[in-house]
């Protein structure tokens, strides 16, 4: 699903990302672990054909992201930090608006259906502006979906979630992946990734520092083995 070689990319002199190998297969959950400045969210918005490599090649199903980035957007479904819904329309209204500009125009009952899949069927004609941090994310999960994506990046996406909050997400996610879909998150926090994500690249000053399956490794060890690559767990 994912194909990432040599990836670099750089702003002036300074190297965000250097020589990013990587591969994920459709059914993966994949963490990039890291503390700020790693390089995670440069990684996610070069997949997600935001920024351009400096060096390196990035395949989506396929399809290069510099060569070929319309193909690779209709199999992308992305979830930033900052969710950019507009405060003053209804959830319904978001998903319908950005639908159309998406070219990924849904019926009623199809919108419906996406947010009964999130669990903000009861919220739809609510404004955006009423609606806590976690039902925001859930909207912007639901706009990701519109159009069928094969590949989910998410960007921190347990930042200010309740426990309920990040469970619904957790299952979510899972089944996401069960569905033939693949899912490359970042996040901060090695605990709540260790519980996701099948692997676990960690990512330090750019490079990936060190790459391990979530199963084959206890979440003590993996804690300390992070805390020794990067200096720290929250």
């Amino acid at each position: 699903m994912l194909e990432i070689r040599g990836l670099s990319k750089s702003f002036g002199a300074r190297k965000a990302l250097q020589g990013i190998d990587l591969s994920v297969g459709t059914g993966e959950i994949v963490a990039f672990l890291g503390p700020n400045g790693a390089g995670k969210t440069t990684l996610l918005k070069v997949v997600s054909t935001l920024l351009t490599p400096t060096s390196g090649s990035v395949r989506v199903d396929g399809f290069d992201v510099t060569e070929e980035p319309e193909e690779a957007r209709r199999r992308i479904g992305c979830v930033f930090h900052d969710f950019m819904l507009y405060d003053d329309l209804t959830v319904e209204e978001n998903l319908a608006f950005f639908g159309r500009l998406y070219d990924a125009r849904r019926s009623g009952p199809q919108l419906d259906a996406l947010l009964d899949r999130v669990g903000l069927l009861h919220r739809k004609v609510d404004r955006i502006a009423t609606l806590s941090r976690g039902m925001k994310q859930r909207v912007a999960l639901a706009r990701a979906m519109l159009n069928s994506p094969r590949l989910l990046l998410f960007d921190e996406p347990f930042t200010g979630l309740d426990e309920a909050a990040a469970e619904t997400l957790r299952s979510f996610l899972r089944s996401f992946a069960s569905s033939s879909g693949s899912v490359l998150l970042t996040s901060h926090d090695p605990r709540l990734a260790h519980g996701l994500a099948g692997r676990l690249v960690i990512l330090s000053q750019g490079k990936v520092a060190r790459e391990v399956r979530s199963g084959s490794i206890p979440l003590e060890t993996f804690l300390h083995d992070f805390r020794e690559l990067v200096g720290g767990v929250p």
